[in-house]
């Protein structure tokens, strides 16, 4: 696993040049007006909390750029856990925001998530720290570490883990070439 993070901060280092072409251009991918598509994948046995033996989450991610460099969010997701006590599902939704810090793509996020499970429901405030690696001018991978505090049970619910995500910043001038 040290491995696994040191190789990331590695990359996140060189990949913060491709971030500085946008500030040389003029424009940056975090400016007010711009809107965000993304996905994600969590799990795969990269998180941990006291009752789940493994996990595969995916996770559907819009947001709007409110102001230079802050992002509001809306999350919605699925996870199938195995548990001790067997298989369950459960369903999220999730509200929050990012905040990118001097442009390079490493950003802060904070969100709150409702999920239900089990006949459950349990809110869980969650803390993300992650880079936006860009492949093109719009499209980047976005590792990210996060954390997710259960009110309901700490012990067993509460969780840390690495989710790997692809992100799409949609420019205005992306949606006329769409229309094309």
């Amino acid at each position: 696993m040290k491995k696994v993070f040191m190789s990331m901060i590695a990359l996140m280092m060189a990949m913060s040049v491709n971030a500085q072409k946008y500030l040389n251009e003029g424009t940056t991918p975090f400016s007010k007006g711009k809107t965000y598509v993304g996905a994600s994948l969590s799990g795969t046995d990269l998180s941990y909390n006291g009752i789940t033996e493994g996990h595969l989450g995916i996770q559907g991610k819009v947001g709007y750029f409110f102001a230079d460099n802050l992002m509001g969010t809306a999350q919605l997701g699925y996870e199938n856990t195995v548990k001790k006590a067997g298989r369950s599902a459960t369903f999220s939704l999730a509200g929050g925001g990012r905040y990118y810090i001097q442009q390079n793509g490493l950003y802060l996020g904070a969100s709150l998530i409702y999920k239900h499970f089990n006949k459950s429901d349990d809110f869980l405030p969650s803390v993300q720290v992650g880079y936006s690696f860009f492949i093109n001018r719009t499209v980047t991978i976005e590792p990210e570490l996060y954390y997710e505090q259960s009110f309901k049970n700490h012990k067993d619910y509460s969780t840390v883990g690495l989710r790997i995500g692809i992100g799409v910043y949609l420019f205005k001038d992306t949606y006329k070439n769409i229309v094309k």
